[in-house]
C-alpha cells in the first residue's frame, strides 16, 4: 500500500507516574501528570496540544485533560476500546491523525485504578449477563483469567506446550523487572520452584502467570517526524502500525469460531508486515501483551516469530531474556512484574529501548515490536531508531 504512515511521525515525549496500589490521585489527576511530565519529556508547551486519543473506559476525558492542563484548542480527539487491546490503538491513531494533518502535536495515554472494584467489570454482578459474556460467566468463567486458562488448556493439549514454558515467561520478565527500578517487582526474584509451588488461581494458571494489579498513568508525544529532529530526545520513529479483529471472534474466550487459537494478532499481524519494511526476523526487541504469561507464545506465533505450535518451545533457553536471548521480551518487567496499566507500559518501554535507555538495554537495537491485548480486538506498532 503506498499510503502508508510509515516513518512520518515519532514519539518525542514519554512519562509515567509511579506505579501502586491504592493511590489516592483520581484517574484524571494520574493522567494530567503523566501527560504533562510527557508534554515536559518533549519540550513540548501543552498549549500546542492538539489532538487527544484515550481508552475508551478512560475516567478523564478529552474535556477535563484539555481544560486542567492548559491545552490548546483540540482538533483531533477519539477513543479506542477493548481495554488491554487499545495500547498501541490510541498511539496509532494519534499517530493517523499527525500524518494526516488532523492535528499537529497529539497525546495519548492511559490512567488507571485497578485497585478501585469498580474498575473491574466481572466484579459487578449486575454486569455478567451483559453482551458476550452471556457465553461465559453463568457457567463459571467469572473473570479472564479463567477465560484465558481455558484456551491454555487446549494449547497445551494441541500442541504439547507445559507449565516449564509458562515459567520461562514469568521468570524472565521478573528478571527484567529486577533491574528496573520504578517495577512494581524490583525487589522481589523468582525462582522456577516458586513458579511451581505458586498457588492455582484458575488451574493451569498459577499465581505468578497472572499481571499485577496496578494504579498509575503514562503518556506518550506524537508529532510529525520533521518536528521530532529538533526535538530533546532521539525519535522513535513509528514505522508501521496496525489493528485487527479475526473473523467470527469472541472477546477472550474465542469459542465459536474454526480455530479458537488463531486470536486477533494473527489479523493484525498481516496488516502489520504488509506495511512494514522491517519484518519479524528483522526485529531486535519486543514488547509482547502479557496479561497472562500464555498470550505470549500465543502472540510470537500470530506475529510470525515461529510456526504455529511452536511458541511454547520458543520460550526456551532464555529466549526472551536479556542481554543474550535470541528476542528479549518486555524489558522492564512488562504487566506481570512491572505494572499492569492495559499495557501502555510496553509502549513507553518500547520507546526507551529506541532512545537507548531502557534499564535492558538490547545493545544496537534499531526496531522494537510493540503489542497489545491478544484475545480482545488488538493493535500493534513497529517501532525504529
Amino acid at each position: 500500500m503506498a499510503n502508508t504512515i510509515k516513518d512520518r511521525t515519532a514519539i518525542v515525549g514519554i512519562a509515567q507516574t509511579r506505579f501502586g496500589k491504592g493511590i489516592e490521585d483520581s484517574e484524571l489527576s494520574l493522567a494530567c501528570q503523566a501527560i504533562s511530565m510527557a508534554l515536559d519529556d518533549a519540550g513540548i508547551a501543552p498549549k500546542d496540544v492538539d489532538g487527544l486519543v484515550a481508552f475508551s473506559m478512560e475516567d478523564g476525558r478529552e474535556v477535563e485533560v484539555a481544560r486542567n492542563l492548559g491545552l490548546g484548542g483540540i482538533t483531533f480527539f477519539g477513543q479506542v476500546g477493548y481495554g488491554g487491546g487499545a495500547g498501541c490503538g490510541t498511539t496509532g491513531h494519534a499517530a493517523l491523525a499527525v500524518a494526516s494533518g488532523q492535528c499537529e502535536v497529539a497525546v495519548a495515554w492511559r490512567a488507571r485504578k485497578r485497585a478501585d472494584k469498580g474498575s473491574r467489570p466481572w466484579a459487578q454482578t449486575s454486569s455478567r449477563i451483559d453482551n458476550p459474556w452471556q457465553w461465559s460467566r453463568p457457567w463459571g468463567l467469572l473473570r479472564p483469567v479463567d477465560e484465558i486458562a481455558m484456551l491454555t488448556r487446549r494449547y497445551m493439549h494441541e500442541y504439547g506446550a507445559t507449565r516449564d514454558h509458562l515459567a520461562n515467561v514469568a521468570i524472565a520478565f521478573r528478571r527484567h523487572a529486577n533491574r528496573n527500578p520504578h517495577a512494581t517487582m524490583k525487589d522481589k526474584t523468582l525462582t522456577r520452584e516458586q513458579y511451581m509451588a505458586a498457588r492455582w488461581v484458575s488451574e493451569p494458571l498459577c499465581l505468578f502467570d497472572n499481571c499485577l494489579e496496578t494504579d498509575g498513568a503514562l503518556a506518550v508525544v506524537i508529532v510529525s517526524a520533521e518536528r521530532a529532529k529538533d526535538l530533546r530526545h532521539p525519535p522513535a520513529y513509528i514505522h508501521s502500525y496496525a489493528q485487527g479483529i479475526p473473523p467470527q471472534h469472541q472477546v477472550m474466550t474465542n469459542f465459536f469460531c474454526e480455530d479458537p487459537l488463531a486470536g486477533p494478532s494473527h489479523t493484525a499481524a498481516k496488516r502489520l508486515w504488509a506495511n512494514s519494511d522491517i519484518k519479524p526476523g528483522d526485529i531486535d526487541v519486543a514488547q509482547i501483551y502479557d496479561a497472562f504469561s500464555p498470550l505470549i507464545p500465543l502472540s510470537l506465533e500470530g506475529y510470525g516469530f515461529c510456526k504455529r505450535g511452536e511458541g511454547a518451545s520458543f520460550t526456551d533457553d532464555g529466549a526472551l531474556e536479556w542481554p543474550n536471548g535470541k528476542l528479549p521480551t518486555n524489558t522492564a518487567g512488562g504487566g506481570m512484574s512491572e505494572a499492569y496499566v492495559h499495557g501502555f507500559n510496553l509502549v513507553v518501554e518500547g520507546v526507551r529501548q529506541m532512545r537507548g535507555t531502557s534499564t535492558s538495554q538490547v545493545e544496537g537495537a534499531e526496531s522494537c515490536l510493540v503489542t497489545s491485548g491478544e484475545g480482545v480486538p488488538t493493535s500493534a506498532l513497529v517501532l525504529r531508531r
